[in-house]
This record gives C-alpha cells, structure tokens and sequence, in this order.
C-alpha cells in the first residue's frame, strides 16, 4: 500500500473527521486535530462495537443471569488482550482497570507507600504532573535531569542511583514526552535500574497508541515492571485505564477504594479483601470502557503498530521542516536523529502561546493545545527560565503563565491538514502585528 492509499485507509478508521467548525467569520471548515496527545477520536470499530454490545449491557460477576455472565466475560477478557498486547505474563501480572493513567499511578502510590514508606521515588524532569506529584506527597522524590534538548541523562539516572545506595526502590519514567515527543530509552532504563536493585514505572500514555510495547519477561534485565495507559488516547473514549505489574506486589496491603465488589467477606469488626484485581476494582465496573478498549486495541494491531509509527513519524518530519522553514518560530526539543512520536512544540517570536492557538482556531479551524501541557517543570527548563522569572510568575497569579503551541498526530491525520497548518502559521508570521491588535484580549476566550 502507497503512502496516499495508507494515509485514505487511516483516515477512514477514525469517526468525525469530517466535522465541520465555525470559523470567526462566520464560515465552517472541516476541523483540523492536532491535539491528539491530549486526547484522540474514537474509532469506528469502537463506536460500532459499543454500541453492538449495548443490549447485552449488564452487571458483572456474581450475576447468574445470561447478560451478566456474557459481559462478565468480556471484562475477564479484556486483561489477557491487554496483557496480549504489551506481551505480558498471565502467570506474574495483573491488569487492574482504573479510570486513566493518572488514578493508575495514584493507585500505585498508595500501594507501595503501604509497602515503604521510607523509600526513595526517582521521577524525571520530563514528567506530567500524573507521575509527579503522587510521588511528592507520600515519599522522598528526587529527578533525573535533562539536557538542553530535552533528553534525559543517562549517566545522571545511573548517579543517582549510586548516591541513594539502594534506597530508590522505584524509577518512574514517562514512555514519550507530552511536550517533545522524544521516546524514552525505556528497556535501557529498565536494566540500570535493575541493577540497582530499582523497579521501574513506566508512563505510556503518550507510547501506547503509537509504537509496539513490550514489557519482557520478569526474569529480563530489561522488563518493566509496572506499565499504566490511558485509553482515551487510544481511540477508545469511555473513561477507561490499566495498572499493569506483579501480582504479588499489587496483590500486597489495602485497596484505595472499599466498597461492593473489593471485599470477599465482612461483619463488624473485620474485613476478608479479594484478592487483586477485585479489590482494587470496587463498585459496578466500566464494563463499555473495557469493550471499547479492548476493540481499539485489536484495530490498532490488524492496521499494524509498525505501520502507524512510519506514518506519523513520516507527518512529523514533514511538518519540521516545513516549520523551520519559517523564519520566526522556535521549536523545543525536535531533534531528526532522535525516536520520537508525533508531538512537537513551538513558539511564533514575539506572540503569547494562546494567542497563536487561538488564531489558528479562530481562523483556520486548526485544533492546537497550549501553555505548559502539565509538565511544568519541563516546560520551564526548555524555555530557559530562570529562577527569579519562576518566582514573578508564582508571586502574580493574575499574570498568563508562559507556555508553547503544541500540535500532536494522530494516524488519521495527513499533510493536506498540515499543508493548511503551515499556511496559516506562515499569514500569522506574516501580518503579526494586525493577528496581535485583532487578538489582543483573546486569552480569556
């Protein structure tokens, strides 16, 4: 299949994609999303399939009725498709359903500060506040740095690790960055940390709907030991996530929620928890979120992990080039020789973030995100902050944060979306000046 025929074939996988927006004249467009690293549309399969289930719909497990039974089934064999996807161990691991990535690295927080409390967390200067902050407040937390590129340190990580001599029990690591896209050396990291007597996290929610993951046996220097994802940036709306590690270290203390589905048996004065997953799982589950996570994930298979990752990274170089040839804009951490997803993040010189994103909705129809995407820290060091422009922006909270323009692919995505994108940046470069009088009070829009 040609680069066009693939690109038509993608395209149809992917539901509105058609739909037209308003434009600030008054006329409508068909919509242009690159804001897939926040959230992609759902698949047809999965809309379809949804729907196809929906007079089956029932409450799971207990049930002696057919319908429970039959969608007890399916969220049963929503983990072995999950464990299947990222080559798991049915024997070692357990999926636990959550409603994101965020509540799964909460819920994995709370499980091993039961544990230890006394451990120390390495975090990275790359993360999203979701692999930040649940580490902040519950144990010692120190982070692996960045260079001026926005790639993490190696030989930092591995120091580290000497330095806190066996007391950093867990490396937790984005798998991509929301901000530059750049792939993590995961299964690298996973081996020095290994060595160090470290488990690592990893965040693969901007990894997931994009490359092939393999999580490797437990007896692998390189296995990760804990992964968690969100489906909503898998084509898969619904609410729904996974916490994906060792069944007998997820299987250890007290569950985060308590309530029906958690307890085997309990009376006054005690109470018997199931074993896990069901005890992290209480209350009547997302049954429609798994469905719709287990159909996104066989269609991102049967189209081909392989195939995906070559096409956004083919939109991804295409799109670079096209913006450094604009004279005015500054990228962030894009670099053609490093891996990546299609993520990238820049700035037009001389004009506010939210203006640009705002102008390129308002004007083009072109869905872009800005600001500091929950990566703060990241965010900050790439643009060269410096310690006394941090404290003005913290003592005035009446004043705009800084930030970037950030457009993300997905693989329905193609270059005519672009070719308008890059159009629409090269006439905001152009007429500056009269977008910024236009625009001027626009970031409260």
């Amino acid at each position: 299949m040609n680069n066009k025929d693939l690109s038509v074939f993608l395209r149809s996988l992917v539901t509105g994609v058609n739909t037209k927006v308003p434009l600030a004249d008054g006329q409508y467009v068909t919509a242009v999303n690159f804001d897939n690293a926040a959230t992609t549309p759902p698949f047809t399969s999965v809309m379809n399939d949804v729907v196809n289930y929906a007079p089956w719909y029932s409450s799971i497990h207990r049930g002696k009725g057919y319908k429970s039974k039959y969608s007890s089934k399916i969220y049963e064999e929503g983990r072995e498709v999950i464990l299947e996807h990222v080559k798991g161990d049915s024997n070692n691991d357990v999926v636990i359903f959550t409603k994101n990535a965020t509540e799964s690295i909460n819920m994995l927080s709370y499980q091993l500060y039961q544990q230890d409390p006394d451990q120390v967390i390495l975090s990275t200067e790359m993360e999203h506040l979701a692999n930040d902050l649940p580490w902040r407040d519950k144990f010692k937390t120190d982070y692996v740095q960045v260079n001026e590129k926005g790639q993490l340190s190696l030989d930092d990580l591995e120091s580290k690790l000497i330095r806190y001599k066996g007391k950093i029990k867990l490396v937790a690591v984005a798998g991509a960055s929301n901000v530059t896209g750049i792939i993590n050396p995961i299964h690298k990291i996973a081996s020095i940390a290994h060595q160090y007597g470290a488990k690592i996290l990893v965040d693969a929610a901007q990894l997931m709907p994009h490359i092939e993951i393999d999580i490797k046996p437990h007896f692998h220097d390189e296995h990760i030991d804990y992964l968690v994802f969100s489906a909503h940036k898998m084509y898969a709306p619904f609410g729904m996530g996974a916490l994906i590690g060792p069944k007998e270290d997820l299987g250890k203390g007290k569950p985060i929620y308590h309530g029906g589905g958690a307890v085997r048996f309990a009376c006054h004065g005690f109470i018997q928890w199931e074993d896990t997953p069901s005890k992290d799982e209480a209350g009547t589950p997302n049954i429609m979120g798994v469905k719709a996570l287990t159909t996104a994930i066989q269609t991102l298979k049967n189209t081909g992990m392989k195939a995906i990752h070559e096409y956004e990274n083919g939109l991804l170089r295409y799109t670079a080039r096209k913006l450094k040839g604009i004279h005015g804009i500054k990228l962030y951490g894009y670099d053609e020789k490093s891996s990546r997803v299609g993520v990238l993040s820049f700035n037009i010189e001389g004009m506010e973030h939210y203006m640009t994103a705002q102008i390129l909705s308002k004007e083009a129809g072109v869905a872009a995100r800005n600001g500091l995407f929950c990566s703060h820290q990241y965010v900050v060091k790439l643009l060269g902050l410096q310690s006394a422009e941090i404290q003005y922006y913290c003592d005035n909270p009446q004043v705009a944060l800084p930030g970037m323009v950030r457009i993300s692919f997905g693989l329905y995505n193609n270059t005519y979306e672009i070719d308008q994108f890059i159009n629409m940046i090269s006439r905001i470069v152009q007429y500056k000046a009269r977008y910024m009088r236009y625009y001027k009070n626009c970031k409260d829009d």
